[in-house]
């Protein structure tokens, strides 16, 4: 077990739910759907890629304010500026999604997570391993991006 496991598990344990994960747990269809471990289980998942997200987010911001633009070549300025608004890109779509991962994580806390909000229905272990703020279940999300390609259409 590695240093980082051990936190991971007593943070579970402060923020609701007070159960020792083992770091090789993988949810199972043969579990009963959300008990506590898999809720624990995407908890930890969510956590660790918010806090890697956020560790990013810190960095680019250092390094702005570290390393103004100051190339005296108007190439290497304009290659520059370019560098760090793609970069400024990035983040912004990454603060969007540490915003879904609060969502997600509201949702652990009131009880709704692993359900699709259009259905109700449990959306799959797996998808939700895939993309842990899903929020709704594979055919249901099928079904809006139709719907929405169909209205861009008209």
């Amino acid at each position: 077990m590695g240093a980082g496991a051990t936190s991971d598990n007593k943070a579970n344990k402060h923020n609701g739910l007070d159960i020792d994960l083992d770091p090789d747990y993988v949810p199972s269809d043969s579990e009963e759907f959300m008990n506590e471990r898999q809720l624990a289980f995407f908890k930890n998942q969510l956590n660790k890629w918010r806090n890697e997200l956020l560790e990013e987010s810190r960095g680019t911001l250092n390094q702005l304010q570290d390393a103004p633009i100051r190339e005296p070549d108007l190439n290497d300025r304009a290659s520059s500026e370019t560098d760090w608004g793609i970069e400024l890109r990035t983040r912004d779509r990454q603060r969007k999604l540490v915003a879904k991962i609060d969502a997600a994580l509201r949702r652990i806390e009131e009880g709704e997570y692993g359900y699709c909000q259009v259905t109700g229905e449990p959306i799959s272990l797996a998808r939700l391993q895939a993309r842990p703020i899903a929020t709704m279940t594979l055919e249901a999300q099928e079904r809006h991006e139709r719907q929405e390609r169909v209205s861009r259409d008209d």
